[in-house]
């Protein structure tokens, strides 16, 4: 062997526990996969937002067919299948969740759970398991509609509008409309005038809600590549859009006292929705990620007060 083919090989050799260590290092650095980080996969928090929707969707129904177990039932299926989108979101948007630093630490993003066919098998099989439960214990258009949310959502949405207009989030809404008709569904599979307006409800909740978020975290969407309204237009305009929205919403809740919803109802349209307008009017006079975060958490509130309005006022009749 020539001098300089043995020090190549005694180079390469010198190299090799090199490459182990610093295989070892990202190994370790590697985050874990606990509970909460498996928990967190499936976004349960607007799970339950969703669950509570097909609550309200059939407590608004006048003289409701369901009984206790088939509103259970129904519940668990729409917590399920949301719990399947959001974790097929998260499998789909792992690289550029980890652009952006409020999504970057995600189970799938950061590595701590691995993007391969089991858990892609998995997702699937919540899903499928979710619209079974539902199409066996309550009826077959309940089961259509928590099918068509969760599908909405996960297609409509994250593979097919996301990144590709700023209107996504109009149109990837109607998830949360469809679990009000699944409640609604539940209930009485001939939706009335109450279900499909509280669902217009729900559509209409979805934009100024998203977009306030979308505001306060400008800078990452763009970073990100994703053409979400304030990396579009600004936070300006886009701030003056999600007031109009809120007016909107808040017209259309209060649309539920003449269609037959009751007193507590209309309480809770006006209160949840004065909060709300009070907060997308501070934002679009000064759209700064303070008072976008103030309108996106007023937005849960709203809705929080309208769909709990809904469930006490049918409990109390």
């Amino acid at each position: 062997m020539s001098g300089s083919a043995s020090r190549e090989a005694a180079c390469l050799a010198a190299a090799e526990p090199v490459r182990e260590t610093h295989a070892g290092a990202a190994a370790s650095q590697r985050p874990t996969a606990g509970w909460r980080t498996v928990l967190g996969v499936f976004k349960l928090r607007i799970g339950v937002l969703i669950m509570i929707s097909a609550l309200a969707g059939t407590a608004i129904v006048p003289g409701s067919r369901a009984d206790a177990l088939q509103v259970l039932v129904l519940a668990l299926a729409v917590l399920l299948a949301s719990a399947a989108a959001g974790a097929f979101n998260q499998f789909v948007e792992a690289d550029s969740d980890r652009l952006m630093a409020r999504t970057r630490n995600r189970a799938f993003a950061s590595g701590a759970l691995p993007r391969n066919g089991a858990w892609l098998a998995g997702i699937v099989a919540l899903f499928l398991l979710a619209v079974a439960a539902a199409a066996w214990w309550v009826n077959a258009v309940a089961a259509a509609y928590v099918a068509a949310g969760a599908l909405t959502y996960a297609l409509v949405y994250t593979l097919g509008l996301k990144r590709r207009t700023p209107w996504n989030i109009v149109i990837g809404g109607a998830a949360g409309s469809f679990a009000v008709l699944a409640g609604a569904a539940a209930a009485d599979p001939r939706i009335g005038p109450l279900a499909w307006t509280l669902a217009l409800v729900l559509l209409l909740w979805t934009p100024p809600h998203f977009w306030s978020l979308a505001i306060a975290n400008e800078e990452q969407y763009r970073a990100a590549g994703v053409p979400m309204l304030p990396v579009v237009v600004g936070a300006a305009r886009s701030a003056r859009i999600v007031h109009v929205h809120a007016l909107a919403l808040v017209a259309v809740s209060l649309l539920l006292l003449p269609l037959g919803a009751g007193w507590l109802v209309l309480a809770g349209a006006a209160l949840g929705g004065l909060h709300f307008l009070r907060k997308t009017h501070a934002l679009m006079r000064r759209p700064e990620r303070k008072t976008a975060m103030a309108a996106f958490f007023a937005s849960m509130v709203q809705l929080s007060s309208l769909l709990t309005a809904v469930v006490v006022d049918a409990a109390l009749r």
